[in-house]
């Protein structure tokens, strides 16, 4: 999966949904991530969740792993 082609823009704030399925996870992940581990930032606006592009970006950076060639 190349960063380039998840269409993920640093300036945009996404919803759960659209964070969910730019990074190819279900929506119920991200649930299970904000009352769990919270290893994804997010922005909590009364009842509303909402996602930072560059937050989307910096979490799959974060997570990637080299391969050993």
């Amino acid at each position: 999966m190349e960063l380039e082609n998840l269409n993920i823009l640093p300036d945009l704030v996404y919803t759960p949904e659209q964070a969910a399925e730019r990074l190819g996870v279900k929506p119920r992940w991200l649930q299970l991530d904000r009352s769990g581990k919270r290893t994804l930032a997010y922005i909590k606006i009364g009842r509303l969740v909402r996602y930072r592009g560059q937050d989307l970006l910096k979490f799959l950076d974060a997570n990637r792993v080299d391969g050993g060639v």
